[in-house]
């Protein structure tokens, strides 16, 4: 794309002011975003918008400074611009509006719920051809971000029927709106789903060679992994996502990816990491702005206090929260849990009546039994001694196997019940399976803490295991490289998907060949290579 770019420019610098110099200027905007120059695809598309009096032209050039001021995390100017230029093409290309208006109603989730309604009832009232792909995918969109504002419709089918259209056409097919189709898959709750079609559009970023698109998808793919508790991918997703946007200036990304990579470290109880990306986070890209990463940083720093049993300090974070301009994201709901929990703790339950309420209403529009066995930990949490026991069991039946962080966090919350009502045999029981669980994931906090619930019944504390396993002994880079050569793919391969030399990828096997105690790619497919500790 750069040979593309530079290829465009110079024809414009050789052509003269007129029709085929603009578009040209605007050909390599276009070529010089799949790089992810914000600041040179921006400067090429303000020259081609002065150069032309084309419509079509004009609204081709808007959008690339539109994305150019999202990716700066300017995301009022990016909103702007995107629901303007639309409505110049509505009439001519509605297919083209609509993607627009996708990528406004994404701006507006940053902005606020007033933004949010109205950039979702411009995409709704687009004149797109019923047999169009895109109108299952921004009908998909409008649901779940008009639920996660409190104006939604509140059909139980609904949601599932708007998920099955979107992916019958494969989520509208284009790189941009695919990724929409996976945001909104995580918004509704459906994140295997969401993992499964962000995964592949991020093979589909690094086969082609769009680095310039790839930190925003890489952030949706890490986000993903940490709701499904791969903490160990997670991490070393948002550590790949963070080093792209920082390299390229992406300040919207850094600010998010840097939340995500806030709350990962404080699963581990790592204050100072967990500060110093909450930080980050919070950093706002214009004067007067929410920032991007806002909600992601008050949730990692609520969790922190949490594990270290800061009950008020992860009330008040959490408070801000769910009252905030930010209630609506990703962290506002899936906190619910870790609210209720703090005013539980502070023996203030009605703080958790209307939160509570929050979630219940999701769990039923989503239909996931992950969501439903928070809803019943929480109840747990609320009920009468005669009562809580049977949710708490509830819970633990529903919770997927593999989402092990929230499990063990539901049996220690158990066993400390069960420890507390003198059943201390049950509680034991509870209480090791949690600590076993925190150990190997490397959740430090949450591990001493069902230690000492664990002591405090008379029982003992499980073998020594190192933490994470077998990759544990492993960097981050060299983490990502070893799975990629276990599955098969050559040197070459691995450089292509990472962005590296396969001179880099060589001496990254060398290093943690030694670590893993093998002495050739082909004995790694033998190795348990399961999710670590970060």
């Amino acid at each position: 794309y750069a040979a593309a770019a530079a290829a465009y420019e110079r024809a414009a610098q050789l052509t003269e002011s007129g029709p085929d110099r603009a578009r040209r200027l605007v050909l390599a905007a276009e070529a010089i975003a799949e790089e992810g120059d914000i600041d040179r695809m921006a400067e090429l598309a303000r020259h081609g918008a002065a150069s032309t009096d084309d419509p079509a032209l004009t609204v081709r050039a808007i959008r690339v400074r539109a994305a150019a001021a999202f990716h700066h995390g300017l995301l009022r100017t990016a909103c702007r611009s995107l629901t303007e230029a639309a409505e110049l093409t509505r009439t001519d290309d509605p297919a083209l509006a609509a993607r627009m208006m996708l990528d406004a109603v994404h701006a507006a989730w940053y902005l606020g719920k007033d933004e949010i309604a109205d950039t979702a009832d411009r995409l709704d009232a687009l004149p797109l051809p019923p047999d169009d792909p895109l109108i299952h995918v921004a009908r998909l969109l409008t649901w779940t971000v008009r639920s996660a504002i409190g104006r939604g419709d509140r059909n139980h089918g609904t949601l599932a029927r708007r998920i099955a259209a979107a992916a019958r056409t494969g989520f509208g097919g284009p790189h941009d709106t695919i990724l929409v189709g996976a945001t909104s898959l995580q918004a509704a709750g459906q994140d295997t789903e969401a993992h499964r079609v962000a995964g592949e559009l991020l093979v589909r970023c690094r086969d082609r060679g769009w680095i310039g698109r790839t930190p925003p998808v890489l952030a949706c793919v890490a986000r993903t992994s940490t709701f499904l508790g791969r903490h160990t991918d997670a991490w070393d997703e948002a550590t790949e996502a963070l080093g792209i946007a920082q390299e390229l200036g992406h300040r919207q990304w850094t600010a998010e990816i840097s939340g995500v990579l806030a709350y990962l470290a404080a699963v581990t109880g790592d204050e100072r990491g967990c500060h110093a990306f909450a930080d980050d986070a919070l950093a706002a890209p214009e004067p007067g702005a929410v920032p991007p990463g806002m909600s992601w940083a008050h949730w990692a720093l609520a969790l922190l206090d949490l594990g270290h049993a800061r009950w008020e300090s992860a009330r008040t974070r959490l408070a801000v929260l769910h009252t905030g301009p930010v209630s609506h994201q990703l962290p506002g709901l899936r906190s619910v849990p870790d609210l209720v929990e703090a005013a539980v703790r502070l023996g203030r339950p009605a703080d958790a009546r209307e939160p509570l309420a929050r979630l219940t209403a999701w769990a039923h529009d989503a239909a996931q039994p992950w969501i439903d066995a928070h809803v019943q930990r929480c109840r747990a949490l609320l009920a009468p001694e005669t009562d809580a026991a049977e949710l708490y069991r509830a819970a633990l039946r529903l919770h997927p196997d593999d989402r092990r962080f929230e499990r063990a966090r539901t049996a220690l919350l158990y066993g400390e019940w069960l420890r507390r009502t003198r059943r201390k045999s049950e509680a034991r029981t509870q209480l090791r399976d949690a600590f076993e669980t925190f150990r190997r994931i490397g959740a430090t906090p949450w591990e001493e803490r069902a230690r000492a619930e664990l002591d405090a019944t008379g029982g003992t504390v499980p073998g020594a295991e190192a933490a994470g396993g077998v990759l544990s002994v492993l960097t981050s880079q060299e983490r990502k490289i070893v799975r990629l050569a276990a599955r098969g793919l050559s040197n070459r391969d691995i450089a292509a998907q990472l962005f590296l030399s396969p001179r880099t990828v060589g001496h990254h096997l060398y290093k943690a060949f030694p670590k893993l105690g093998v002495t050739a790619r082909t004995e790694l497919a033998a190795l348990a290579l399961t999710d670590a500790a970060p």
